[in-house]
């Protein structure tokens, strides 16, 4: 089986490849840079800067190959300040920028890989890593972060009640904060009881936690729960 996964060199990315190649998945992985000190005959790295649409229009020969992916992963996503105090035209860059790696891109990715498997008769599935705060909302200077999040859970919704009749399925998991360097960066600005606030576990989750539901999911298991939201975050936010 084989599955293309953005954000694949870090933190819950990372954490998905190395399990996917332990369970012989082969693996398309694309980051903003080239990936270093690893090596797999089952890897194959693509190096694709989501924030820019030429690159991401690079990654659509892969749904036009020989060799089409089952699973799409959208993974890649970043997590920027814009305070609502900023000028205009510095809040909305902001807010373009995180749409275009967070949402756009996985759309885009989503519409390639949904059309293909129809052509070709593919129960393909896609499955979109989204965060508590698409949910909840966060903090007024992360709010375009909570919306592109917000986004991605309409969006696996939609090709859910869409697409299901071909067999395609979409799941979205929406982790609380992970042990990532996304994550260690809000400990330097907020401090660490910012993060473990509201948990009823003792530590935030482990990156290998989501890469554990993500397989459970890109091996069809779960075919019934399509359209699902996964909230996975120590029990601090329970919809």
């Amino acid at each position: 089986m084989k599955a293309l996964l953005t954000g694949s060199t870090r933190g819950i990315g990372k954490a998905i490849r190395d399990l996917f190649l332990e369970q012989q998945f082969s693996i398309i992985g694309t980051s903003r840079s080239p990936i270093k000190d690893f090596s797999n005959q089952k890897y194959k790295h693509i190096v694709s800067d989501l924030s820019i649409e030429e690159d991401v229009q690079k990654l659509k020969v892969i749904f036009e190959s020989n060799d089409i992916p089952e699973v799409l992963i959208n993974n890649a996503g970043i997590f920027e300040e814009a305070d609502f105090s900023l000028p205009d035209d510095e809040w909305l860059a902001n807010w373009d920028r995180i749409m275009q790696v967070n949402l756009r891109s996985a759309a885009l990715l989503s519409k390639w890989a949904i059309n293909t498997w129809k052509k070709h008769g593919i129960d393909g599935r896609i499955i979109n890593i989204a965060s508590r705060a698409g949910q909840r909302g966060d903090t007024q200077e992360y709010t375009s972060y909570a919306a592109s999040k917000a986004g991605m859970i309409g969006l696996t919704k939609s090709i859910a009640r869409s697409f299901g009749k071909y067999g395609i399925t979409a799941y979205t998991i929406a982790p609380g904060f992970v042990e990532t360097d996304m994550a260690r960066e809000s400990i330097e600005i907020y401090g660490a009881e910012y993060l473990t606030q509201g948990l009823f576990l003792d530590r935030i989750a482990p990156p290998e936690e989501m890469a554990n539901l993500t397989l459970l999911l890109a091996e069809g298991k779960l075919k019934h729960a399509t359209g699902q939201t996964f909230h996975v975050n120590s029990g601090s936010y329970l919809p």
